[in-house]
């Protein structure tokens, strides 16, 4: 076992110990050089009964760790391998378990689950459509982290697997009874994306009605029989979730997710209320049929022609003029062949055509591309490129400012940031858009990360890097290679950063001689002929972003001088 106070690899301290398991032992440790925590999981090589393969779990875990990145899952730092064992450090997660909180607390709100819920679906999702598969198998309240701030991460990757189409079944049962999936007992075929839902379905049985499927007697009653002011619409949820026959689950986490985000319409009331609605629909079509039934078989016929096929949900969303309905038949389109791209594209291009994404289109994307996704990805050359699209939108086009967090999210599907899905991105977006997509998301990840350090407790987040990364793509044919709005946004973009931030770059390394040729080209190249009012606008602001740059620029050095 580490001492406290000893010294791992020169810069780990051990501070104390913070977790105990049947082979690995937590600690707490701080990199003194910059005064950051890490964990630092210790797992014995010994000869203990069973030793090969919960040792073989921590490798597993350690090495698919080291390939993820996720908001809501913790990071890889370093392995050392030492005589007697081999030390994992890891991100240290501040918060307590949810199986913690539940001591305390007994059961929490709908609310907060269901939020929770959505969290992890995000992480799911992530780990589903990674190449191969990972399934996580051993979804917990023990392994759930919730953080100060109330998100929470997903932790202990110990029987997670690689999802292998080739194989018939598991080689071993690993998980927790109660939670496991009847499939992680054996002889059921191998664990998959649904064993993952059954999980996290009895993880929220057990947060919401405070009963925990892991004691006796291992079954989980519909939820109102413990509370009848349950939703019963959510009662239906968990009640598919953790259906024994995986047919019958939720077969993806987006159809999940959509269920989660709707699961008030199935609601018994709401659906009295919609069922009244529709009968008395039904009552005025058949009178209005009865009135005029000529005239209303020929209108029947003509909606069944004209909705009845993809195609034509699309030429009908491109020739109405009310943006309500091209976005009800975009969605009728993805739901009927959720894994084409046409639909998507022709959604996207509808939002960016005034030029501005708003608020309530970005509701709109977020209500509608979630259950539908999934089914997208297995498009390789779709999802990449309507990723890359969606990237594009909450970077250039969104009115509040750029949204770095959702930006990043799909821009790091286009960048293809791991090596498997990086090989094809280029023939997918072409080379220049592709080169685009891979700066765009390191500038992100930068820029989400400035003032934090990294893995080896250097600075991640360096003007310097930003300052590189952002130089890259700044280029005079920025305009003919991409668009004149895709480049007159990056220009504003790395003027209002010289403008905010000139000390910062002054202070990693940047002159004023860079900064001031910077400026300079970004005047002579968004200095072309302007097509539209959206495009002279852009302009405007530049002109504006320059002017500012340029005094930030002198103000900051005068300062400099006096120091």
């Amino acid at each position: 076992m580490l001492e406290i106070g000893s010294v791992v690899d020169g810069k780990y301290k051990i501070l104390n110990q913070i977790g105990q398991g049947g082979m690995s032992t937590v600690y707490l440790s701080v990199n003194e050089r910059v005064n950051k925590p890490w964990a630092i999981k210790e797992v014995r090589k010994d000869g203990a009964a069973g030793s090969d393969v919960v040792r073989q779990s921590q490798i597993m875990e350690t090495n698919l760790l080291k390939k993820l990145r996720h908001p809501h899952l913790p990071g890889i730092v370093d392995v050392i391998d030492q005589t007697d064992s081999f030390l994992i450090v890891m991100d240290y997660i501040e918060g307590k378990p949810l199986s913690y909180a539940l001591q305390e607390k007994k059961r929490f709100s709908c609310e907060e689950v269901m939020e929770w819920a959505r969290q992890i679906c995000d992480v799911l999702a992530y780990l589903h459509t990674r190449r191969p598969p990972i399934i996580y198998r051993d979804m917990k309240p023990a392994n759930i982290m919730l953080k100060p701030d109330g998100s929470v991460m997903l932790i202990d990757f110990g029987i997670a697997r690689e999802f292998k189409e080739q194989n018939v079944k598991d080689t071993v049962y690993l998980g927790t009874q109660g939670y496991a999936a009847p499939e992680q007992f054996g002889g059921q075929g191998q664990t998959d994306a649904r064993t993952d839902i059954y999980c996290l379905g009895a993880t929220m049985y057990h947060l919401i009605t405070g009963h925990d499927p892991s004691e006796p007697p291992y079954e989980m009653y519909p939820i109102r029989y413990w509370d009848v002011t349950f939703s019963s619409g959510l009662e239906q949820i968990l009640l598919k979730c953790t259906q024994k026959n995986p047919q019958d689950r939720y077969q993806s986490c987006g159809e999940l997710l959509y269920a989660l985000e709707h699961y008030e319409e199935a609601d018994e009331a709401y659906q009295r209320l919609q069922n009244r609605k529709w009968y008395l629909f039904v009552m005025v079509f058949f009178l209005f049929l009865a009135a005029s039934v000529g005239a209303g078989i020929s209108y029947a016929g003509m909606k069944r022609e004209t909705l009845g096929t993809y195609e034509k949900y699309l030429n009908t969303a491109s020739m109405t003029p009310d943006i309500e309905e091209k976005y009800q038949y975009y969605e009728k389109a993805i739901q009927l062949a959720p894994e084409k791209g046409d639909a998507y594209k022709a959604m996207l291009e509808t939002i960016r055509a005034d030029g501005v994404f708003s608020e309530k289109e970005s509701r709109e994307i977020r209500r509608i591309l979630p259950a539908y996704m999934d089914r997208l990805a297995g498009n390789r050359e779709s999802y990449v490129d309507i990723a890359y699209e969606l990237g594009i939108l909450y970077f250039y086009y969104y009115e509040k400012s750029e949204d770095i967090q959702n930006a990043e999210k799909w821009m790091r599907i286009a960048a293809g940031d791991e090596e498997e899905t990086g090989q094809d991105v280029e023939r997918i977006l072409g080379k220049q858009k592709a080169f685009r997509a891979r700066h765009l998301y390191q500038i992100l990840q930068i820029y989400r990360s400035l003032g934090t350090v990294n893995r080896e407790g250097d600075a991640v987040g360096s003007y310097a890097i930003l300052w590189e990364e952002l130089s890259a793509i700044m280029t005079p044919e920025l305009a003919r290679e991409d668009n004149p709005v895709t480049a007159l946004v990056l220009y504003n973009f790395m003027a209002n950063q010289i403008a905010l931030h000139a000390q910062d770059y002054m202070d990693s390394g940047i002159n004023k001689e860079e900064m001031e040729q910077m400026l300079s080209n970004l005047q002579d190249w968004a200095a072309c002929d302007k097509a539209n009012s959206y495009e002279e606008t852009l302009y405007t602001a530049l002109q504006e972003n320059l002017r500012q740059a340029g005094r930030m620029v002198s103000v900051v050095l005068e300062m400099k001088k006096k120091e």
